[in-house]
């Protein structure tokens, strides 16, 4: 019934299946039994808006928290695999983006700290209020090790002094182990909302002088030129 919801919302019939396409991803893909993890509803916000069908204040962060729940029931009851949960961007099996949000969500504050998730008391008491918090709430609830073994990078990014430095290296992250990273946008639909631009020498790395779209050829084409991965949390 996607077709029929997005005709509902006044949405030009001519952009119809496009943004049709965004919603129904942002839930799963049928071809790779896996769920989405917030990336295919970030680019569907991003069609409505350059449709004008919403602004900055219609983004709010209990949409997104409801959107985290059902992903979470899908983990639970039906054992799908997450995308990206062998450990493509290091923070959690599950999300990413909820950690930058999250972060955003932080700056400024007066007492919360990153190193604040190691206080379980700071963690259950508002752990409701922020979507940080929530995350680390949750994966204290399903693994039994601390965040040292668990997540060792969020344990690492929990050193920084400040949320703006934290959610600046987010950024970066996620711009650099999401947006420029082949095996993951490889898999993305680009149209006529959310173009492609770029020369057919960018659009695949090389390894052995054999243009491979996969996963193995771009980690291959990082060791061979010495690519070593850094936080950009420095």
């Amino acid at each position: 019934s996607s077709a029929e919801l997005h005709e509902s919302l006044s949405l030009p019939s001519s952009f119809v299946p496009e943004v049709s396409r965004y919603f129904v991803e942002s839930w799963g893909n049928r071809k790779r039994i896996d769920y989405a993890l917030f990336n295919d509803l970030i680019w569907f916000r991003l069609c409505l808006e350059k449709l004008g069908l919403i602004g900055p204040d219609d983004y709010n962060i209990p949409v997104d928290e409801r959107y985290i729940e059902v992903m979470r029931n899908l983990q639970f009851n039906y054992w799908l695999e997450p995308a990206g949960s062998h450990g493509v961007w290091g923070l959690d099996d599950y999300h990413f983006l909820p950690f930058m949000f999250g972060s955003a969500q932080l700056i400024g504050h007066k007492y919360i700290r990153p190193k604040s998730i190691h206080d379980k008391d700071i963690v259950d008491e508002y752990s409701k209020e922020y979507m940080y918090l929530a995350c680390i709430k949750f994966i204290n609830s399903v693994k039994t090790a601390s965040l040292r073994w668990n997540s060792p990078m969020l344990d690492d990014i929990s050193g920084v002094r400040e949320w703006k430095k934290v959610n600046e290296g987010m950024l970066k992250m996620y711009k650099g182990e999401v947006l420029a990273k082949l095996p993951i946008m490889q898999h993305f639909m680009f149209g006529s909302l959310i173009y492609f631009e770029g020369s057919a020498e960018s659009e695949f790395p090389s390894c052995c002088g054999i243009k491979i779209p996969s996963a193995i050829g771009a980690s291959q084409m990082n060791v061979k030129e010495g690519c070593a991965r850094r936080l950009p949390f420095d």
